[in-house]
């Protein structure tokens, strides 16, 4: 039995590490088995520079077909044919082991998508009898999307070290991190004015002083009551993600909101006007994602809510752009 497990055990040990690990900010990184780990964090346009070890198990040599390091982006998608894992029947969502298996089956398939890929090899076909250390350099990368973390896709940056076998599977090891990519503020950035309401019911006035916030930043607004023929029970803003994979028919939609800030109790009376002041910096927001390779996109609106005595919702959504600020 012990000869059987061993045979089946990879015939070395790859690490993959960074040259400036201990200067290197490292941030939070959830995995798709909800483990979250630290990884580094790197921008577009860097080198990302390191070296990979490979160990022989118990000393022993074997042969390969070459050893090479691929630096990755890419885009997973776990919708397939525009249906998400919501239409899987009640058999399998009431296992969540069993729906953890057929998420990675479908992950395995190869529903993703390489839109960045770099390759170097470190050695040629040959044998290892001996630790061995390669180094390894990307320069000046270009890695124009923000790593992702959604509820239907994903977006991430990996290192991947494969070496080459004969008649048996190719030893691979992946050493993830993260893309955070900044913008300068936008030169013109309009403030958002709306009158909407019922019919002889209901008429308000909203304002926000701008329609693009950083990460951190501050939304301040007001609302004017101009009319109030309705019994208003409270009153709340929203901040909502939608996450939007695939496209035309085959598009899958899903929506969360990530906050609900209240900003009025009681009934109001005409000519009162309430404030907004809602800061960001609490909520875990990306920035705004556009059409990213015909794949995905992510927007965020602010939700206006009122409740009515008889708890009767109306509400009126509004887009936002949020974008990442150069930290200072």
């Amino acid at each position: 039995m012990d000869f059987l497990v061993g045979a089946f055990k990879p015939p070395c040990n790859v690490s993959i590490s960074f040259v400036d690990t201990k200067t290197r900010k490292q941030v939070p990184l959830k995995k798709d088995n909800g483990q979250t780990i630290m990884v580094p964090l790197f921008q577009s346009q860097e080198n990302i520079i390191g070296e990979v070890l490979i160990e022989p198990t118990q000393g022993k040599k074997f042969e390969h077909n070459g050893v090479k390091i691929e630096l990755l982006g890419q885009i997973v998608v776990l919708v397939i044919g525009g249906l998400s894992h919501y239409t899987w029947p009640d058999s399998i969502l009431a296992s969540s082991v069993l729906f953890s298996s057929v998420a990675e089956l479908y992950f395995d398939r190869g529903n993703f998508y390489d839109f960045t890929s770099l390759v170097r090899e470190l050695d040629v076909p040959g044998e290892l009898f001996e630790r061995k250390t390669y180094q390894f350099e990307f320069s000046t990368v270009e890695m124009p999307h923000e790593s992702y973390n959604g509820i239907n896709v994903r977006l991430r940056y990996i290192l991947k070290v494969t070496i080459g076998r004969n008649y048996i599977s190719n030893i691979v090891e992946c050493q993830d991190f993260v893309v955070r990519n900044f913008t300068p503020p936008p030169s013109i950035n309009n403030s958002i004015k709306m009158e909407v309401g019922i019919e002889d019911c209901l008429h308000i006035e909203f304002e926000y002083g701008k329609s693009k916030y950083h990460l951190k930043d501050v939304i301040i607004g007001k609302i004017y009551f101009l009319l109030v023929r309705i019994k208003i029970k409270n009153m709340e803003l929203e901040i909502r993600r939608r996450e939007s994979t695939g496209s035309g028919p085959n598009t899958y939609v899903e929506t969360e909101t990530l906050a609900k800030f209240e900003l009025m109790d009681g009934a109001p009376v005409r000519g009162e006007s309430i404030p907004v002041r809602l800061f960001l910096s609490p909520y875990e927001l990306t920035p705004t994602y556009r059409n990213i390779n015909n794949k995905f996109s992510v927007k965020y609106y602010l939700n206006l809510v009122f409740v009515d005595e008889e708890d009767r919702r109306y509400f009126k959504q509004q887009e936002i752009t949020v974008y990442r600020l150069l930290e200072s």
